[in-house]
């Protein structure tokens, strides 16, 4: 098993910047990527960033040149950092882990003002 803390989410003004962290224990040999989806209200969860453990980056095109996916390989931590937030980055981030299953944190609540 995998166990996954997010933490880091919290309100912000339009234009403002948060980062995101995520904390892995457990069986964490087993992850070879980790990444970050998030769900707003009403919609779908969709994804938002993924890094491998070496080093490749994904981004989802609405976040990309504003948000940043890194890691902490010692400390089994992945963080997302999110500048220029915008209101429609309003969601509830999750935190995942991909190994033979994949894993969720409890998720961490960003709300972006206008």
């Amino acid at each position: 098993q995998v166990q996954l803390v997010e933490s880091g989410g919290g309100l912000v003004q339009a234009g403002g910047s948060l980062r995101l962290s995520c904390a892995a224990s457990g069986r964490t040999f087993s992850i070879y990527a980790m990444g970050w989806f998030r769900q707003a209200p009403g919609k779908e969860r969709e994804f938002v960033a993924r890094i491998t453990w070496g080093g490749s980056t994904y981004y989802a095109d609405s976040v990309k040149e504003r948000f940043t996916i890194s890691r902490d390989n010692a400390k089994n931590t992945v963080y997302l950092q999110m500048n220029s937030l915008k209101p429609e980055d309003t969601a509830i981030y999750y935190c995942s882990a991909y190994s033979t299953n994949n894993y969720w944190g409890q998720g961490t609540q960003v709300t972006v003002s206008s």
